[in-house]
C-alpha cells in the first residue's frame, strides 16, 4: 500500500500548528532504533516457529496481522504484529463493545481474543513483528501509540500533537498500565508529557521501564 497522509482539519493557526519535534531528526536516535529493531528481528525469528505452530493448532490462519495506522503528522504505514485475533476479526469489531472513551476502543474480554493470542498479548510477543516497522523508519523503539485512520479522522485540535513525533512500540501510555487506562484525553496527556521530556536518556529509561513491566505482566493488553 502506497503511503498517504491523513489530512488535518482546517483549524486555526491559533489551535494547531503542525511541528517537527527534535526526535524525528535525532539521528542518534535512529541509530539506536535501527540497533534495536535488529537485535529485536532475531528475536522475532525464533519465537515465530512456535507461535506459528500453536496458532494452527488453535486457529488456523495467518502469522501475522496488519492494519493501517497513522504515524509521524498523519502519514500512513501498515503496522504488523503476531495475530492475536480469529480470522476475520474487524469484520466482527461491531460486535463489541466499547469500554474506553473517546478516540480508542479497547474491551477487556474482547471474544475476539484467542487464547494464544491472549498469552502473547499478556507477555507482548504479538508486538515483536513491530520491530520491522521500526528498521523501516516509520515507528520509533519510543513514540507514541499509532492511532488508526478511524480514529484519526475524529481527532479535535489538541490531538494531533501527539502525532508530532514517530509512532513507538512502547512509550509513556505503554509503560503506565495501558489496560487501565481508558480515557483517550488521558492516552494524549501521556504522549505530549512524553515528548515534553523526551532525551535519548529518558528513552533509555522508557525501554528499561517496558522490559520490568512486560517481565512482571503488568498492565498489558
Amino acid at each position: 500500500m502506497n503511503s498517504l497522509v491523513i489530512s488535518q482539519p482546517n483549524y486555526s493557526a491559533n489551535l494547531y500548528k503542525q511541528t517537527t519535534h527534535p526526535s524525528v531528526n535525532s539521528k542518534t536516535k535512529r541509530l539506536i532504533d535501527i540497533l534495536g529493531a535488529l537485535v529485536g528481528l532475531a528475536i522475532t525469528t525464533i519465537v515465530a516457529i512456535p507461535i506459528a505452530i500453536f496458532m494452527q493448532l488453535e486457529n488456523p490462519g495467518p502469522l501475522f496481522y496488519t492494519q493501517v495506522r497513522c504515524g509521524f503528522q498523519g502519514k500512513t504505514f501498515r503496522i504488523i504484529k503476531f495475530r492475536s485475533m480469529v480470522v476475520d476479526a474487524e469484520n466482527l469489531k461491531h460486535l463489541v463493545k466499547n469500554e474506553a472513551h473517546g478516540n480508542i476502543f479497547k474491551n477487556d474480554n474482547d471474544p475476539r481474543v484467542t487464547r494464544l493470542g491472549n498469552f502473547l498479548r499478556k507477555t507482548s510477543l504479538d508486538e515483536l513483528p513491530q520491530f520491522w516497522n521500526v528498521l523501516k523508519g516509520e515507528m520509533s523503539l519510543v513514540g507514541t501509540r499509532p492511532p488508526t485512520i478511524d480514529e484519526v479522522k475524529n481527532y479535535k485540535a489538541h490531538h494531533w500533537h501527539r502525532l508530532d513525533v514517530k509512532a513507538g512500540i512502547t512509550g509513556e501510555w505503554q509503560t503506565n498500565g495501558r489496560s487501565h487506562i481508558k480515557d483517550f484525553e488521558e492516552v494524549v496527556r501521556l504522549d505530549l508529557k512524553y515528548q515534553q521530556k523526551w532525551s535519548i536518556a529518558y528513552d533509555f529509561q522508557l525501554i528499561w521501564k517496558t522490559i520490568w513491566v512486560v517481565l512482571k505482566k503488568s498492565g498489558a493488553c
